[in-house]
């Protein structure tokens, strides 16, 4: 079974397919993680993060994958751990860049399409129900609105030590969401048959009681 969760920055998408897959015991993947592994890439190597060629140069010679540990999944470049890491600010703000690129998503689409035909999965990111898995069973939309989301990402940034004010992020999330609905390629954009879920006055147990009642609809 595929299940396909997508929604524009800090709509709570991770945080939502991360308990729906373990309460399903299904494999969760979160695209989103892959892109921001590979603007990390970029930076890494001072390589401009619209360099298409340099890119695609570095993807080919260093792996991304996952790893579940009890407090959850983590990112890996190569044997290093960068689950944080690409959760700071600079990346935040320039993997918007990074994924337009069409031959980047085309290799990242393909990792994530392979890895959902050999299991049971729950996938989250801005074009799975689109693009990624056209022909999931359950495709789910969250939205929530831009000052909520802000708030959202105030409060994990406050607990990571990053204290960047909050109407700066309103901006940035807006921004985010511009560049996301507008890029060429893959642009985010809610499915036909998605449900859509608006998360701005509810508590992740109401989301996840929400979305469990959407999959067993569709079992």
């Amino acid at each position: 079974m595929q299940i396909a969760i997508d929604g524009p920055a800090s709509a709570g998408k991770s945080t939502i397919a991360k308990l729906i897959a373990k309460n399903l015991n299904f494999v969760y993947c979160d695209t989103g993680a892959m892109y921001r592994t590979v603007t990390l890439l970029a930076k890494k190597h001072n390589v401009g993060y619209g360099d298409t060629l340099n890119i695609l140069k570095l993807m080919s010679e260093h792996r991304i994958h996952f790893l579940n540990k009890e407090d959850g999944q983590h990112v890996y470049l190569d044997d290093e751990d960068v689950s944080d890491d690409i959760r700071t600010e600079e990346i935040t703000n320039n993997v918007s860049q990074v994924s337009a690129i069409k031959e980047v998503r085309t290799q990242l689409v393909q990792m994530q399409r392979d890895l959902a035909n050999d299991c049971d999965i729950v996938m989250d990111g801005r074009d799975i129900g689109t693009t990624v898995l056209p022909k999931a069973e359950v495709k789910i939309f969250l939205i929530a609105s831009v000052e909520v989301r802000a708030q959202r990402r105030f409060k994990e940034n406050v607990e990571r030590g990053i204290n960047t004010p909050l109407k700066e992020l309103q901006d940035e999330i807006a921004a985010r969401d511009y560049k996301d609905s507008h890029r060429e390629i893959s642009p985010l954009k809610k499915a036909d048959d998605a449900i859509e879920v608006d998360t701005s006055d509810m508590t992740i147990e109401q989301v996840v009681k929400r979305v469990t009642e959407i999959v067993n609809e569709h079992k």
